[in-house]
């Protein structure tokens, strides 16, 4: 997968919030694979410098980190945000997040494509959150963004993809974009069902952090990701409203 000039092994993006211990999120990134893993920034910490400790903990995972403005309602708020974690982290990557709505956390798209320009135009390399509505990937391919993050479904759900029909239509409009899933996936086969519409690449937190062994299920989403991919590689069938026998019917047996 190619973001951003930069080529990555690893198809699997994985969060740093809500593991049990720092030593259990080491152990569940490592068993991933994942080569990008996702950061927080609390605004308040950026001027006292809290955390510090977490955040060397993660550099010195020698990977790259997506800091991300979870958390903001405006865009003034993930403009901010998004200056303080270039700062911090020293990278042009950030993942913009604008939230519109309390109870679900979907993007306000209209503030995201606004905060998307704004954002591009000082040089940032973008990864928003978004849905799969087209007029909005389009708005936001034109604001700056070169990669796109649709939801599944509402983040931390964990009901994986509430909408496949927009998904695939989103791949199909979008063929030399790349596209990665953000949020919803509860299980491997979520990822998997992901990969094999096209997918590049996924992104999640929730379902391995809160999983009752992190470690272990941080191993399946890799496994399912790759299993995704090799299956829409390999150009599987269409679905058939009618059965095709496997077996030729041409010279079976006739019996009287």
């Amino acid at each position: 997968m190619r973001v951003y000039g930069i080529e990555l092994g690893s198809r699997l993006l994985l969060g740093t919030a809500r593991y049990p211990s720092p030593a259990i999120l080491i152990e569940a990134i490592q068993a991933s694979g994942a080569e990008v893993v996702t950061v927080s920034l609390r605004r308040e910490s950026g001027g006292q410098r809290d955390g510090q400790a977490f955040w060397s903990m993660i550099r010195d995972l020698g990977l790259r980190v997506l800091p991300n403005t979870a958390g903001c309602h405006s865009v003034k708020e993930a403009v901010t945000t998004a200056h303080m974690a270039r700062e911090v982290f020293g990278t042009k990557w950030i993942k913009l997040e604008v939230i519109g709505e309390a109870d679900t956390l979907q993007p306000d798209v209209f503030g995201l494509v606004e905060a998307a320009r704004v954002l591009s135009e000082d040089g940032f390399e973008i990864f928003p959150y978004t849905t799969e509505d087209l007029v909005v990937a389009e708005r936001l391919l034109e604001a700056g963004c070169r990669v796109l993050m649709p939801w599944g479904a509402p983040i931390g759900s964990a009901r994986g993809l509430n909408n496949p029909y927009g998904l695939r239509t989103l791949r199909a409009h979008f063929p030399d974009i790349p596209l990665i899933i953000d949020a919803s996936l509860g299980v491997p086969s979520h990822a998997t069902a992901a990969m094999e519409l096209g997918y590049d690449g996924v992104l999640l937190n929730t379902a391995v952090a809160e999983a009752g062994d992190p470690v272990r299920m941080a191993a399946a989403f890799a496994r399912g990701i790759e299993a995704g991919r090799m299956g829409y590689l390999a150009q599987p069938l269409e679905p058939r409203d009618m059965a095709s026998p496997s077996t030729p019917v041409l010279g079976r047996a006739s019996l009287a």
